[in-house]
């Protein structure tokens, strides 16, 4: 029961799912005049949560022969044998992500599926079908789909986006660059083994650095922006203490160049997002 427990944690990328359902719920709290009740907001986590899960492990299938050349991604179960690459399996995915969209279209609003939609589709499809292989803009449109989810989110309390969902969104868009240059520049040799074109296997790695903090910089300073509206004082808080460290952490990178600062520059990322999206939840729900 534990073997096939950790399989599908890893076939349905659960970490990453939750991170994006967390998008979704964080892009309800940001939205003024929030009346979902706590089941329709559970309705939209499990529902985001579908979507995201059936589209990575539609990510997995397609990329298992990506995957067998990477040490970083050599244990999935495509790769490993553990699931045979049948073509019943994208079928599958497709159901899950339907059901998750279903889900959504039926008991919040056909706005809030609708922006489900584009980001399983912009995940599975447009990166994962196209771009990766492709082009060096992989990571930035991929990023979209966490975009997407705050605006489901944010849908299913009003088609009309507010400008706190709208900044929110770019939050999550700016926010992925940096997160991911800074993984390929601390795992650059599996990117190289694969030919997948990531910025820091394309230009020089002083460049990248530089391009991160840049990224950084401004993601920081959008991050700030829905404290003018209806975020608050816990929210300006420790979006300024998450940023700050982010920022610090960047700078290291431009100054030591090293795989190490890399990772830790990636490991900042995840706090500043983290922190980012609770306290807004939190705060949305002071305001409740």
């Amino acid at each position: 029961m534990l073997s096939f427990f950790k399989l599908m944690v890893n076939l349905f990328k659960v970490r990453i799912s939750l991170t994006i359902t967390l998008c979704a719920v964080s892009g309800v709290f940001i939205m003024p005049n929030n009346l979902l009740s706590w089941f329709e907001i559970f309705i939209l986590a499990l529902s985001t949560f579908l979507a995201s899960a059936g589209s990575s492990a539609f990510n997995q299938y397609f990329e298992r022969d990506l995957d067998a050349l990477m040490p970083r991604t050599s244990e999935r179960p495509f790769v490993t044998g553990k699931l045979s690459p049948k073509t019943i399996w994208p079928i599958i995915f497709g159901l899950i992500i339907c059901a998750g969209l279903m889900l959504s279209f039926f008991i919040l609003n056909p706005f809030s599926a609708f922006y489900n939609f584009l980001g399983a589709l912009f995940y599975g499809g447009i990166y994962t079908i196209w771009l990766k292989r492709k082009s060096i803009w992989n990571i930035v449109i991929g990023g979209l789909a966490g975009s997407f989810a705050t605006l489901a989110g944010s849908a299913a309390v009003s088609p009309l986006l507010s400008p706190e969902a709208i900044i929110l969104s770019v939050i999550l868009f700016l926010w992925t660059p940096p997160h991911f240059w800074s993984l390929a520049m601390a795992i650059g040799d599996d990117y190289k083994k694969a030919k997948i074109p990531m910025l820091p296997n394309i230009i020089k790695h002083s460049t990248t650095t530089y391009i991160i903090f840049f990224h950084t910089i401004v993601l920081v300073f959008v991050s700030l922006l829905p404290a003018v509206y209806n975020m608050g004082v816990v929210y300006l808080a420790g979006v300024i203490l998450g940023g700050s460290y982010f920022i610090w952490t960047s700078l290291l990178l431009t100054i030591k160049k090293s795989k190490d600062a890399a990772m830790k520059n990636f490991f900042a990322s995840f706090i500043q997002l983290g922190l980012l999206l609770v306290l807004i939840i939190i705060d949305g729900i002071i305001v409740l």
